[in-house]
Formats: C-alpha cells, structure tokens, sequence
C-alpha cells in the first residue's frame, strides 16, 4: 500500500513482476504485457498467452476501526489482444478475473457490453464463479477491431461487492484480406511527345487490413505493357501512390494509339512472398497533337470556268494529314495568298473528304481576262505543335482557265429616258436605241425587235436601233402613266445558242393644248320661277397646266332665245352659275347651250349642252312630283291614264288571290268519292283490281263495308269505317284511381286503362283505323287470288262479264273466251 511496495497475486506459477511500483514511475513488464504504471496505481497482471493466466481486480479497501476511510486508488488494466480468424477450440479462456474479497464469501462474476449483452450478443462469456472470461467464436478485425466490456462483482443475494471494472479487448489482425481496386479498368490519356515524367493517371487499391501494420499496407507496380514499342518500359507507377507517369520519350500516335498496362497491388509492403495480390488494367490513350503539317498531294493543280457562273467548284485540291482525322489537328483550312486581287475565288473545305474545293465566287469575263494564276496555302485549325514547322508542299499553284461563251447583248442605257411633245406625227425619228455585243472576239450581229409597245405607236430598225414614231403619241391615253410611256425592245446576236438582252424606252411626253375642256354636269333641274337656286357649272380640260384654266364662260348669240332666257355668271376659274334672266319659264326641257374656253396657247373653245328640267317647286324651292313629271313631257291626260292602268292592275291581282284561295277551301271540302266525270282511274292499270272499271262507276258502297250479318266470318273490331273524324257515340268509361291507392292496385289500374283505350273507337288517332280497300268478309264473289288457286280445275267465270269490261278480261284470260 506504500509508494515502495507493490501487492503481488499470482494465480500460476511465472507471473512475476521485475520489481514493485516506485517514485518514479518505472516501467514494468509481466511477459508480453507492457504498461507503464502512474504513481499511487495498483498494478493487474494480465497474461492472455496459453496457458492462461489469472487477473485479478483491484477491490478498493474496507474503512477503518477509527471511522476513517482511506481514499481507494484505482487500477490500471491493460487490454486484451485477442488475434482473429483463430481456429479455436472455442470456447477459448482469455483471462482470469478475480476480487480479493472471494475468501470472504462467495461471490458471481458478470461482464456487460457490446459483445457480450449487446449485438453481437455472445461473442464473449465469464464464468460467474470462477471468473474466467472466454471467446466463442473466431473473431474477424473488419467487422469489429475492439470490445468495450465491464465486468461485475456481486454477492450471492445480488448485492453489489465490488465497483464494475473497464476490460477493453483489441482484436489483432491478421492479413486475411486482398487489396482490391476501386476500378477493374481505368482509362486515361496522355499526348504523343510528351516528355519523360508526365503524369497519366492514378489506379487506387484499398485494403480492409488494418492499414498501420503490414497486412494493409499496398504497394503497386506494372506487370506487362502492351504493345512494347518503341520501348517495353513506356510507363512506371509510383508503389505507393499508384501515379502513372512517362518514363521514355518516343509517344507517336501515328505508330501506337493506345497502351494496355496490367497494375498490380500488393499488400505487406510488396512483399510477394507473403503478400496478397491483385490486378487491374490501365488502358492509356495516346491523344493527337498537331505534329503533322498538312501537305498538297500535287504541287500544281487545274481547273476551267464558264465565263459570267458563280457559286461553280472549278477544281478539287488534294491533302494528306496524318494527324486524326475529323479533328481540329486534321481539319484543312485553305487560302488563297495571291493570283486573285479582285477576289473571284474562293477556297472551302469540303467536311468529309478535307478536300479544298476552288469556287467561283464572283463571275469572270473572258474578254478581260483568260486565265488565272493562283498561289493557295493549307494550314490547320489547330496551330502547329512547338516545334513543328510548315511544310513546304502545304502550298501548291492552281491554274484556271476561263471558256469564252455567247453572253447576250445588253443596252448601256437601260432604262432610257427621252422628252418630247406629245402630237408628234408618224414617222419622226425619236432616237436610237443600239444593243452591245460583250462578246468582241466573235463577229456578230445584232438585230433588233419590239417586246412590249402597249398603244403600238413605236417602230425599231431591226440592224442599227433606230426608233421612230408608228403613230400619233397622246399624252392622254390611258397608255400613259404619269406623262410617260414605257415600251421595252429585244436585242438579239446569231451565236451558238443566240443570246439576247431587254431595253426598256421611257418617253416622257410634254403636253400641248390638244384638248377643248367640257362642261359638267351635263343635266340639272331648276324652278320655273327665279329664285334663289341656280345651276352651278364647273369645266374640266384633259390637258394640264398651263393649258387649262381660267376658264370663260358665255352663251352663243344665236339662238337669240339663250341668251333671252337665261344667264350665266363666272364664280372663278373653273366654276360658273347658269340662272333664269325672266320671271317665268314654261315647265319642260330645255338644252342650253354654253361656250367655254381654256387658257391654252393658242385657246381651245367646246360648245356644250347642257340639259335643263324647268318644274314647278314647292315652298322649299324643290321640285314637286307631278312637276317633275310635267317636265319631263306629259300631260295631264297621260298621267291620269297611267294611273288608272296601275288601278286596274292591282284590282285583277286581288281577284286572282281570292279564287286561288276559295279554290283551295273547296278542294279541302270535296267529298272523297268525286264524280265520274272527274274519274281518271282508268289511267292506272291494275292487275289485281276488282272494281272501278268504266261501265262499274255506280257501285253501292256499303259492299264495301263488313257485313254485320255474316256471322260465320271472323268480325273486325266494331266501328271499323270509312271515315275521318271522331266518330259519334257512346264514349268508354274508364276506371277511375283511387285518392290513396294501395301499391298492388298500380298495376291493375295501369292494365284497365290500357285496356280500355285499345277498345275506344273515339281514341286518337283517328286516322288509324281508315281502310281503303276493304272488300268485307265472306263475300261470295271471291278474289283474284281465290280464282288463281282454282284456276287449274273446272270452273265457270262468265260471271265476271256483268262486272266491266276489266273483269270481262280476266273471264276470257281464266275462262278460254274471246278476247276484247
């Protein structure tokens, strides 16, 4: 209990401790336990290697006689190293606990934790009256590399005798476990010409072994390479890190594009003796860089274009790239560096075969120039690596040559505008409208033709263009459009095919004073008597300024009766007044003559007639009705006439519409059986028809009817006649419901009334029931159809000669008479 002295408990013989607990905190051993114990500390001596040793628990000390108690000191308990994967026998003692009061009175041992009480349940048991603590299992470090337990001391009655201790089990492990990789197959890349020491990829391969000892400790190197060129060490791996990086120059795509390395890991440090191992595969993809300038297959190139075509591929340029294709190191880019200043060509690229294809982009004129000398340059779309220079066949010549053909002429001046006065006579020269012919190095000629001369007034000369006038040219026809007239001609030369061009002659017409104005409107109506009304007058002249108005107006001399009976004022320029100058004028109409003259150099005068209603006006000064009429030419006679004719009209109308309808009444009223002499029945041939002919008109109808008394043929329902209304008797009574009827009684009353309507005569319809050929029952006359059925035996029908002469027919035809 002192600093200088240590208890010592040995269960078996060869436990021994080297010396007791100093001062200065001296490290101690017992076998393979190593501790280091503090000062004040009672010291457990734990032995787990077979044969078992005994541990014994530190119990604190009992108080005092004197009622003092010491202050208890605890105990250092080293932990258990229990190895896994052990093959047993299970269970299998680990040590020995053991409380010193077990001389005293007999004592249980209990441990509580995971493992023992708590998932997973079991794995560690005591003996509860020795104290002996066992494994029952073969323990596996990956799933759990410790156990927290604590053990317990009670008496018989359950009485607590000594504090719980803290036992800590550490499972040792062993290299049960292969490193295995995070990928079976890892894909990385790195670009040709890279230099020794570039980095490429990482491959990692865990390991479930405890990773501060050997056993999950990984280390990796390449196994193979494939393929071995230009070096069978292209690559190497750091062993600790699983860096893949260069170690030999000479990557080229265009030899090798891809490497296959085999990596393995392995654990106990590398060893391969007693390390566990495994494998993955490194695939390197050697990615292209622009080392290969593009080269022209040829160092010249040719081609030929039409004169005046675009958007025409005049020759294919060639190249090879040895670089991957379809990328920007592959793809070709084309430049035209000289032999076209005005920018004719073009060079594009064409996407799948890389092929540059020389387009003419602007047309070329043989007659300027013949041929054309290009200098193109190719280059990539990605730049050139460092250190890669341009090749001397990335550039090549191209020759065009251009093929002269027939271009059609063409008018310099087009569209050509001339001014002259309109009213020129036929024949005058106008100007001349020539063509040129492009094409100088070809004797041509040119002929000339109209394409569109609208009022047909223009001629051309077919050799020199020469256009003169065909007719008078009007700057008012309908031709014209605003003062100008637009005809279009047709140049044409005699090449191989002919070409030809359009020229479109504008002709802008100057106007002269050709046109007289006129007058409007051209009839007016004005009151017999002077007041304030009066015609007003406007003139109107085809021509345009400076020929047009002022205008002046006046009335001719002769006939004196004008200028007697009506006057007229000048408003303004173009406008004037027309008025009576006597106090009264005769109703009728009255043409009114009146000059008018325009502004024109020389002047242009037109007599017009101007035709005036004189009638008689209401208090508005309008003109009535009947005065309209008046003088308009009629006479009171005449108009009386008129109206009496428009009487009589509208009575015979009136008489039409009223026989029309009494027609109708009476037809609606007629009986059903009309007179003979209105029969038309025997227009309708029938060949089953048993009455109705032309001698049978005077029938008795009631043989038409059911007899009442054959009562040897089956009756129809009674009431059964030929008519159209509701017919008069006695009406069917009908059950009546009762106010609360019973639920069974519903259907009994629905069935009576049923009942009772299919039974009532009086029931609409009435229009149900009419019968139009019903012969009655039982008659002795037969039918057609019984005479069929015995026609075949010995029958008599002379009978059928009394009934008309149809019947008449059917007696011969069944009975071998004559026929009518």
């Amino acid at each position: 209990d002192c600093d200088s002295t240590c208890d010592l408990h040995s269960g078996r013989s060869g436990v021994k401790f080297s010396s007791c607990v100093g001062t200065k905190g001296t490290q101690y051993e017992t076998n393979s336990v190593d501790f280091k114990p503090q000062k004040g500390k009672r010291i457990v001596a734990l032995d787990p290697s077979p044969p078992p040793k005994d541990t014994l628990l530190p119990w604190p000390r009992h108080q005092n006689a004197d009622g003092l108690r010491r202050r208890k000191r605890d105990w250092v308990i080293p932990p258990i190293n229990v190895p896994e994967n052990s093959r047993g026998p299970f269970p299998q003692q680990l040590v020995r606990i053991r409380s010193d009061k077990d001389n005293d009175i007999p004592i249980r041992y209990s441990i509580t934790g995971v493992g023992a009480d708590q998932p997973p349940m079991e794995v560690f048991s005591i003996d509860s009256m020795s104290g002996r603590m066992y494994v029952t299992r073969p323990m596996d470090r990956e799933e759990h590399a410790s156990y927290h337990l604590r053990a317990h001391a009670v008496d018989m009655n359950g009485n607590k005798v000594e504090n719980p201790i803290d036992l800590y089990i550490y499972v040792i492990d062993m290299n049960d476990n292969r490193p295995e990789f995070i990928n079976q197959v890892y894909n990385g890349s790195v670009d040709e010409g890279s230099k020794p020491g570039t980095y490429v990829m990482t491959v990692t391969a865990n390991d479930a072994d405890d990773s501060t000892t050997a056993n999950g400790m990984v280390r990796y190197r390449i196994v193979t390479q494939t393929p071995q060129s230009p070096s069978q060490n292209m690559f190497t791996i750091n062993s600790e890190t699983g860096d893949i990086v260069t170690v030999a120059a000479g990557l080229d795509r265009e030899k090798v594009q891809q490497y296959t390395v085999i990596v393995q890991a392995t654990d106990m440090e590398g060893n391969l003796n007693y390390g566990l191992s495994n494998t993955a595969t490194a695939i390197i993809t050697v990615t292209d860089v622009n080392d290969n300038p593009p080269e022209f297959t040829a160092s010249t190139f040719a081609g030929e274009v039409p004169e005046n075509r675009v958007e025409t591929v005049v020759a294919n340029l060639t190249v090879m790239d040895r670089d991957q294709p379809h990328s920007p190191n592959w793809n070709a880019v084309y430049r035209i560096i000289s032999g076209d200043p005005s920018g004719h060509f073009s060079v594009r690229t064409d996407p799948v075969t890389n092929e540059g294809m020389v387009t003419v982009v602007k047309a070329v004129d043989y007659e300027l120039n013949r041929a054309f000398m290009l200098t193109v340059m190719v280059s990539n779309q990605a730049p050139l690596a460092s250190g890669i220079q341009m090749s001397f066949q990335s550039t090549a010549g191209v020759t065009i040559s251009v093929m002269d053909i027939n271009e059609a002429p063409y008018f310099p001046s087009n569209h050509k505008l001339i001014r002259l006065e309109e009213g020129v006579p036929p024949g005058t020269v106008l100007t001349t409208f020539s063509a040129v012919d492009p094409d100088r190095f070809m004797q041509q000629a040119v002929r000339y033709s109209k394409l569109s001369d609208p009022a047909n007034w223009l001629h051309i000369n077919t050799t020199n263009g020469q256009i003169t006038t065909a007719a008078v040219l009007d700057r008012e026809s309908l031709y014209t459009k605003n003062n100008v007239y637009e005809a279009t001609f047709l140049a044409a030369d005699n090449g191989i095919p002919p070409a030809s061009g359009t020229g479109t002659l504008q002709i802008y017409l100057i106007d002269i004073n050709d046109n007289a104005p006129e007058l409007l409107p051209k009839e007016a109506q004005i009151c017999e008597k002077p007041n304030l009304n009066a015609i007003n007058i406007t003139a109107a002249d085809a021509d345009i300024d400076p020929n047009i108005g002022p205008y002046v107006f006046e009335l001719p001399f002769v006939p004196a009766a004008v200028r007697k009976n009506w006057t007229i004022t000048r408003l303004n320029g173009d406008y004037a007044q027309l008025s009576l100058r006597i106090l009264y004028l005769e109703a009728g109409m009255y043409d009114v003559p009146i000059i008018v003259t325009d502004s024109g150099n020389p002047p242009l005068s037109n007599t017009s007639i101007i035709k005036v209603k004189v009638c008689p006006c209401d208090d508005n000064g309008d003109c009535t009705t009947i005065g309209a009429v008046a003088a308009a030419g009629l006479g009171t006679g005449a108009i009386v006439a008129i109206l009496i004719c428009i009487l009589i009209l509208l009575t015979m109308v009136l008489l039409f519409v009223m026989w029309m309808k009494r027609r109708e009444k009476e037809r609606h009223t007629k009986q059903l059986l009309i007179d003979p002499e209105d029969d038309v029945r025997d227009n309708i041939l029938k060949y089953d028809e048993e009455g109705g002919g032309e001698e049978d008109q005077d029938y008795d109808l009631s043989q038409l009817q059911q007899p009442e008394a054959m009562g040897h043929v089956p009756s129809k329902a009674p009431g059964v006649r030929r008519v159209d209304e509701r017919p008069v008797g006695a009406e069917p009574q009908y059950p009546v419901r009762p106010m609360v009827p019973h639920p069974g009684d519903i259907g009994d009353f629905i069935n009576e009334g049923l009942r009772a309507a299919d039974n009532d005569p009086t029931a609409p319809p009435y229009d149900s029931l009419l019968v139009f050929d019903y012969e009655g029952s039982g008659s002795t006359a037969g039918s057609v159809s019984s005479l069929n059925s015995s026609s075949s035996g010995d029958q008599d029908y002379d009978y059928l000669n009394d009934w008309g002469p149809r019947f008449k027919k059917l007696a011969d035809m069944y009975g071998g008479g004559e026929e009518d």
